[in-house]
């Protein structure tokens, strides 16, 4: 069975608030961990009243202290918005707290629009011309393998697990020539992952972390008992998506039945085509197609998204879709 891992963006429902949110990615995380997902990442993004992972340190933090043995970190950390020191303390910090179990996945994009660039003071497109170099530093000041001015205290010599996020062929390139294990964002890019997958493992060069190319790819991924609530669940994403690309973000909204139905053509498309990489159904049904998504990418690992205005869905989705995949193995 290809290794399953769980993608939380700490959704804040429509009428919901901050601490609710919290409160549930804990619930997730733990349900996770007693399924046997491998990780628990949280992604960063700013100046998204429904999205409550931005100090994402902070939430990995609080995730950690519920959780024991599952493996938690970054899907990921926008490293153009920090600056490399701040970010080996920070998860120097995690490692020492919870040893062996952390994730560093780094991504080039801002996670946010234009209006973070004045908010953190800084210029983010130079600072995305210098994301090569300030993934190596990163690594260096874990590391201690090239000598700098300053040491990291907490994060030099932590066990931390490096990863290269990308929804292109940027992510891939570099993944590749520095020997880093590679995640690829199918669950809302999916347009460039065959080519980015191939271009990954035609020029992946050994490392002494990693011997060969490892790829993870995110899914949707929405299963209930009967069809049509997993269809039901997954309408509060695609609401977000589609308000998302259209310059209308806000919180999570409430399912509507039949949502598709209701949309104009062009946003059809959108969803139709995000929809490469989504299961939703029930158990057989997801699994299905996760085995068949895990066969066509070659995948090592395929992680899950998928935000549900009732958390409960969430965990029931969880649950059942490891289960189901666990059975086909039995």
């Amino acid at each position: 069975m290809v290794a399953l891992s769980v993608l939380d963006l700490v959704p804040v429902r429509a009428g919901g608030t901050l601490g609710e949110a919290y409160d549930a990615a804990v619930k997730l995380a733990q349900t996770a961990e007693r399924a046997g997902y491998k990780r628990f990442w949280v992604a960063e993004h700013h100046a998204m009243e429904g999205i409550a992972g931005g100090a994402t340190s902070v939430v990995l933090a609080h995730i950690g202290n519920a959780t024991s043995t599952i493996r938690i970190g970054s899907g990921g950390i926008m490293l153009p918005n920090h600056n490399p020191f701040m970010i080996a303390e920070q998860f120097g910090t995690l490692e020492a707290l919870f040893p062996g179990r952390v994730d560093c996945g780094l991504g080039r994009a801002p996670g946010a629009d234009g209006r973070i660039q004045a908010a953190f003071r800084k210029n983010l497109q130079q600072a995305a011309e210098m994301f090569p170099q300030d993934v190596m530093e990163l690594r260096a000041l874990i590391t201690g393998d090239v000598e700098l001015p300053l040491k990291a205290t907490p994060g030099l010599g932590a066990n931390i697990e490096f990863w290269m996020l990308g929804s292109s062929l940027f992510g891939a390139s570099l993944a590749a020539k520095l020997g880093m294990p590679y995640a690829f964002a199918a669950h809302f890019a999916p347009t460039h992952l065959d080519a980015a997958l191939a271009l990954y493992r035609r020029e992946f060069q050994p490392s002494r972390w990693l011997d060969q190319p490892h790829v993870m790819v995110a899914m949707n991924v929405f299963a209930a008992e009967r069809e049509e609530d997993a269809v039901l669940a997954a309408s509060s994403q695609q609401q977000s998506f589609v308000r998302l690309r259209t310059g209308e973000p806000g919180k999570l909204p409430p399912p509507v039945k039949d949502y598709l139905g209701t949309l104009p053509l062009q946003a059809r498309a959108m969803l139709d085509h995000v929809g490469q990489a989504a299961a939703v159904g029930t158990p057989d049904q997801v699994r299905e197609t996760i085995e068949n998504f895990a066969t066509r990418t070659g995948a090592d690992e395929i992680i899950v998204a998928g935000a549900t205005y009732d958390p409960e869905m969430r965990l029931r989705s969880l649950e059942l879709t490891m289960d189901a995949m666990a059975a086909q193995i039995a």
